[in-house]
């Protein structure tokens, strides 16, 4: 597929064609890498928070998840 390349304030740029976003299901994100031979365009559809539960886990498996005490304001001398 031939596409133009088109000014875009001071950059560069093209059209992606819907139909080509829609197959591919691009919301509003593409993951850009620069190869040899090109240019390679990703979608990207993690959703947000979507790996939260086993960071979570891991959190908790490895104790991460536990404050330390807060010590009482007494204890100590505060320093301005």
């Amino acid at each position: 597929m031939l596409v133009s390349v088109i000014p875009i304030g001071n950059s560069r740029g093209i059209r992606l064609p819907k139909l080509v976003l829609d197959k591919l299901l691009v919301k509003d994100k593409m993951d850009m890498e620069v190869t040899e031979k090109g240019i390679l365009l990703t979608p990207v559809n993690d959703l947000p928070r979507s790996h939260w539960a086993e960071a979570f886990y891991k959190m908790h498996k490895n104790k991460d998840d536990v404050l330390d005490d807060i010590p009482v304001s007494g204890d100590f001398e505060w320093e301005w």
